[in-house]
């Protein structure tokens, strides 16, 4: 997956429909999200992912790509995501991997809340 395509799949994870996330985010997936007191794995993931917002507007910076092994990618960025006057700031990293040919899907994502300073 080149990179283009690696981060117009990243955006689609902040902004597209829950039925996304169910193409994409593999049954064992593991994720650490915010609010969350465990580690989710595969449907819980999904469920809890479905369960926030769609955001409207998403600005990637920092952005990193590392691609250790063939069919394996890391991503590493920090994320802006708005909604109308709701702004989201955080770290994160995902692992993507290819199960077939052109077949990609989520097997972590991790994010962390930055917190405003005080």
């Amino acid at each position: 997956m080149d990179d283009a395509r690696l981060w117009g799949s990243e955006t689609g994870l902040w902004t597209a429909d829950p039925e996304h996330y169910r193409e994409i985010i593999a049954d064992d997936a593991l994720m650490i999200l915010p609010g969350h007191a465990s580690v989710l794995v595969g449907a819980d993931a999904i469920h809890a992912v479905s369960a926030t917002p769609r955001w409207s507007t998403v600005t990637f910076s920092d952005q990193q790509v590392s691609r250790p092994h063939d069919g394996l990618i890391v991503i590493a960025y920090a994320v802006e995501a708005r909604l109308d006057h709701e702004v989201y700031r955080a770290r994160c990293s995902t692992t993507y991997l290819r199960h077939a040919h052109d077949d990609w899907h989520v097997i972590q994502h991790q994010q962390s809340a930055e917190t405003p300073a005080s």
